[in-house]
């Protein structure tokens, strides 16, 4: 299965829901494009719905810690939603579940942005 992305905006925060393979090769350039055009288009709170990624390699968790350090840079915020099991437990093996905030529903991760 490729990866899937699809970009939506709610309460000035861009949502993308990833479904699929986070892997290395397309899946991992289609993830750094999509963050690095919001960005170029003045996004500066992302919010990264992870719900229906099945698989994530060192690949993968590399381009999240990039992006993350990307959009930092540029004063802005990148934030998970909804691990799977499967991708908490990689999260939490690496240690990134403590670079990352990490939120298990929508409402409360939009409301972690404040205004």
């Amino acid at each position: 299965m490729s990866l899937k992305l699809n970009t939506r905006e709610a309460r000035g925060v861009v949502i993308i829901d990833v479904s699929g393979r986070l892997t290395m090769g397309e899946a991992v350039a289609d993830i750094r494009e999509e963050i690095h055009d919001q960005v170029a288009q003045g996004a500066r709170k992302l919010l990264l719905n992870l719900a229906e990624v099945t698989y994530i390699d060192s690949a993968g968790l590399g381009e999240l810690t990039a992006a993350f350090t990307s959009v930092k840079n540029r004063e802005g915020q990148l934030k998970l939603l909804s691990l799977t099991k499967r991708v908490h437990d990689l999260m939490q093996i690496t240690k990134l579940y403590t670079v990352f905030d990490v939120y298990d529903d929508e409402k409360t991760a939009l409301a972690s942005f404040g205004s």
